[in-house]
Order: C-alpha cells, then sequence, then structure tokens
C-alpha cells in the first residue's frame, strides 16, 4: 500500500519522550528539518496527545524505541480516522525491531514522504477485554501481545483456555503469552514461540514455562476469539498489555481476546527488508562462530 501524491502540505504528528535528552534533541533537529516543508500539526509526549489532533495527520513520527512506538500505535487506534495513521518509527532505543528508520535514513527518505511514495504495511492488533460477572472491567488495544503472568507468591496458575467456543485445553504454567505476528518476536519468541512473518494473520498461543513437555505453541486463525478462564490464581496474577498497561485478576475474570478492528499501519524503510530486520536486530541464522578458521 503507498500513499498517494498530496497537493496540501503534508501534515505530521510528532511523538517522543521529550523527558529523554537524545530524544528530544532528535524531535528540535527534525522539527527544524522539516520547518516549511510541512505542518507539524502537534509535537507532544506519548501519553499527552488528543485524538483530536491526531485525527488532523497525514503520519505519525515516533522518536525512541520499540516500547514508544507499541505505546503510540495504541494512542492512534483511538483516533477517530478509521483508515488509521501510519507510523514512522525512528530508532533512538536498543533494539529498534519496529523502529526501521535512523534519524539519516528518516532525512534522506523524506522526499519520498512528502510526495506521496512511502509504502505502507499493515500489522494486525489485538483487542482485550476483562469480563467479570458480565460486566467490563477493562479493555485495551495491544500491538505486541496480551499475556497473563502469574505474579506474587508466584506459585504456578491454572487456566482454562478456549477457542471460538471450543475448549482448547488446560495450562499449568507462570503464565500463557497470546501474540499477534508483529509480537512473535517478542515476550512470545523468549517463551518458546514461532516467529510469524510480520505480513501474516494469525494469532499465536504461547505457554510461559508449563508444567508439561507435550504443551507446545499454536498459531490459530486471524478471526478466532480466545477466552481464558482463571482456575487456580495468584494474589499478583496480572493481565498485561503489551507490558505497559495491566490489571490484576480475579478468579472469577475471563479474559477475551480477539482481533482488533483496525490494523497498525507503518512506514516501511526502503533500505531494509523483513529478513534483514530479523537477523541484524536478533541475529536469527547466524553460523556458528568457529575459532581458527
Amino acid at each position: 500500500m503507498v500513499r498517494a501524491s498530496r497537493k496540501r502540505m503534508l501534515r505530521l504528528a510528532i511523538f517522543g519522550d521529550h523527558r529523554k535528552g537524545r530524544v528530544a534533541e532528535a524531535i528540535a533537529d527534525f522539527a527544524d528539518f522539516v520547518k516549511g516543508k510541512v505542518r507539524t500539526v502537534v509535537n507532544c509526549g506519548i501519553d499527552e496527545c488528543t485524538p483530536d489532533n491526531l485525527r488532523e495527520a497525514d503520519y505519525a513520527v515516533v522518536f525512541g524505541g520499540d516500547g514508544s512506538i507499541i505505546a503510540a500505535a495504541r494512542q492512534l487506534s483511538r483516533s477517530d480516522d478509521k483508515t488509521g495513521i501510519p507510523v514512522i518509527g525512528v530508532n533512538l532505543g536498543k533494539l529498534g525491531y519496529l523502529a526501521e528508520f535512523s534519524v539519516e535514513e528518516l532525512k534522506g527518505f523524506f522526499p519520498q514522504l512528502v510526495i506521496g511514495k512511502a509504502k505502507i504495511e499493515k500489522r494486525m492488533m489485538l483487542f482485550c477485554l476483562v469480563i467479570k460477572k458480565g460486566k467490563e472491567r477493562f479493555c485495551s488495544t495491544a500491538v505486541n501481545d496480551v499475556f497473563i503472568t502469574s505474579g506474587p507468591p508466584f506459585r504456578m496458575i491454572d487456566l482454562q483456555m478456549f477457542v471460538d467456543g471450543q475448549h482448547l485445553g488446560e495450562c499449568v504454567s507462570d503464565g500463557l503469552v497470546v501474540s499477534t505476528p508483529t509480537g512473535s518476536t517478542a515476550y512470545s519468541l523468549s517463551a518458546g514461540g514461532p516467529v510469524l512473518s510480520q505480513k501474516m494473520e494469525g494469532i499465536v498461543i504461547t505457554p510461559i514455562c508449563p508444567h508439561s513437555l507435550s504443551f507446545r505453541p499454536i498459531v490459530i486463525r486471524a478471526d478466532s476469539v480466545v477466552e481464558i478462564h482463571g482456575e487456580r490464581l495468584n494474589e499478583g496474577t496480572t493481565v498485561s498489555i503489551d507490558g505497559q498497561v495491566s490489571l490484576e485478576l480475579d478468579i472469577d475474570d475471563v479474559v477475551e481476546i480477539r482481533r482488533e478492528k483496525r490494523d497498525f499501519l507503518i512506514v516501511h524503510n526502503p533500505l531494509r527488508c523483513e529478513w534483514d530486520t530479523l537477523a541484524a536486530k536478533l541475529g536469527w541464522a547466524e553460523k556458528p562462530k568457529y575459532q581458527g578458521v
């Protein structure tokens, strides 16, 4: 998907944690670089932008690490723009798997952006709803994953899992990760889950340290509805969204996870491909480092 060229001035929303010196400097430098070339509709912290401000933007430029991009994507999902606002991720963090551009790469790419030549990729998101006795307690959009962790006093928990109303199985473990293809390279991967192509549509269910030799991660259809019921929980058992928003669970809570109606739109860096990022950022498929060769 490539955005068509525009006759009017491009409108940008700029996100970033201005409390971090490096981020603040990069934002100031970029704002100076685009001055007179685009209209900056808002320049704010990750949690400070309102849907009214975001609705006017053509693109959101996010400075920071993957966590900043994920938080910004959740903010953008609350905008009334039904088509979504594409995100341009500028890496100032450690890993930068989602943040595909360096500051200099973004400056070099800028002319293509202005004339509407940006390639935009769609990434599916998840929607998490926590229901207690028929009433909604909590809801949130997730870019990477929804996960349940055992919490204090850190005994194993017992979760019953259902997919589209059918009983999938019992998970006696330290928790469970339900992730998008984008999130398959995050917590799910660390827990032993598979790597999915970012362009796929599917949901990954990965147990965290299951008390079973045969409980392996599975991938289900993207339009499936996952329900999780707690048979045994700890006092601190928590459901977490992208590791950024969380809620302590009660025994009679039902966690429902389904595909979010909107997609997360991200601008692709033409200097990279998906597999380059996997190899360069995570060291995937590196050969052994032989001595004396």
